[in-house]
């Protein structure tokens, strides 16, 4: 049905789609899935919160560690540059 509806999906990622763990989905291809199965985005998705402040790094505890983060630009010469095509 997916692929009468223009989704071809590899083994690998349909695996993955029925195993419940996939690691990405275009959206295109989530609009095609729900088209053919009926149901919308949020009939699918299952928001996980804890996940994702587990992703987040704790920069508390690396600013005590190394100091404040401070990202400084680094501005080279004309030299460095390479010369532009001809």
């Amino acid at each position: 049905m997916l692929a009468d509806a223009g989704l071809e999906i590899s083994q690998g990622k349909m695996s993955g789609l029925w195993t419940g763990t996939p690691t990405t989905i275009r959206l295109d291809d989530l609009d095609v899935i729900c088209h053919v199965l009926g149901c919308t985005p949020t009939d699918l998705l299952v928001p996980e919160p804890e996940k994702v402040t587990a992703r987040k790094p704790n920069t508390a505890r690396r600013e005590e560690a190394n100091g404040p983060s401070i990202v400084t630009p680094r501005f080279g010469s004309k030299n460095d540059r390479p010369a532009p095509p001809l």
